[in-house]
């Protein structure tokens, strides 16, 4: 990956979007059983491919997906981190998967801060949601630490679970000040 490449960056990571010559990369986070076990993985090569299709089709219709991250330093692909639709037209749903290598590091939550700025600043987002599976204690411990508050429990049913749901709101822009 080339600088020129990303079009979001926070202190130590490059996001990109996803496109067709991803296949492999798309297999290294999705096909992975360790990370996707919480998410109703392991998933075939087969599902990897409809899910790098539906990761393009929701960046060319809504703009958004869960954006492939690279190490600035060294360029590394380190998984991905974005933003889903969710049924009301201004909310969002953070997702973040890191390889095993990118994990316990701090770069899950630098991530997740760049793409919470970019859903309420470029989007205009009103709410982002999170959730996590009942036991992913990575998760639970990164949405706390991001500020989000806890609102239900939610099936998921790619696992046949309630999974925890979690909402951080836009701040409201402060009051432009009195002019004399």
């Amino acid at each position: 990956m080339c600088m020129a490449d990303y079009f979001l960056k926070s202190e130590r990571i490059g996001f990109s979007r996803w496109s067709e010559a991803d296949q492999e990369r798309a297999w290294e986070v999705f096909g992975d059983p360790e990370l996707t076990k919480f998410v109703g993985g392991p998933f075939t090569r087969e599902q990897v491919r409809a899910a790098l299709a539906a990761q393009i089709s929701s960046q060319n219709a809504r703009g958004i997906q869960y954006w492939p991250l690279f190490l600035l330093s060294t360029a590394e692909f380190m998984g991905c981190c974005g933003l889903k639709s969710r049924q009301q037209p201004e909310y969002y749903e953070l997702g973040c998967y890191l390889k095993t290598g990118f994990q316990h590091k701090g770069y899950a939550a630098e991530a997740s801060r760049a793409v919470i700025a970019y859903g309420f600043e470029t989007l205009k987002a009103r709410t982002l949601l999170a959730g996590h599976h009942p036991g992913n204690q990575a998760s639970r411990a990164l949405v706390g630490k991001l500020g989000f508050s806890y609102i239900r429990d939610e099936l998921y049913p790619p696992t046949g679970l309630k999974h925890a749901l979690y909402r951080l709101n836009a701040r409201p822009a402060a009051p432009a000040p009195r002019q004399p």
